[in-house]
């Protein structure tokens, strides 16, 4: 079993950067992929990043989010800059037990999630 912790959400005005951590415990994290989705009212869950073998974004966070890792804590990292309203959403980190070095980008890849983060960009 693995338990995912998030923290770091808030609110911020458009430009402007937010940090999310997932920590993450009872198994080392560094066997496992990592991803952070994210949810907006009234849409389906998307996928936003993730770490395994490779980094793997989507489209539209390219060039301003980063998922760097820190294996020594456990934690993963959502770096967000350059924030636009439309990333206003709940983040969640996931995580599955590393099967290959395809890294997986839809929800039904991961086993584990966090309780989610409220993060809202105002313009």
């Amino acid at each position: 079993q693995v338990q995912l912790v998030e923290s770091g959400g808030g609110s911020v005005q458009a430009g402007g950067s937010l940090r999310l951590s997932c920590a993450a415990s009872g198994r080392s994290s560094s066997s496992y992929d990592m991803a952070w989705f994210r949810q907006a009212p009234g849409k389906e869950r998307e996928f936003v990043a993730a770490i395994g073998w490779s980094h793997v974004y989507t489209d539209s966070v390219k060039g301003r989010f980063t998922i760097p890792r820190d294996t020594a804590k456990s934690t993963v990292y959502l770096q967000m800059n350059s924030l636009k309203p439309e990333d206003t959403a709940v983040y969640y980190c996931a995580a599955v037990r590393r099967k290959s070095t395809v890294v997986p980008s839809t929800w039904n890849g991961y086993d584990y999630w966090g309780q989610g983060t409220q993060v809202t960009v105002s313009s």
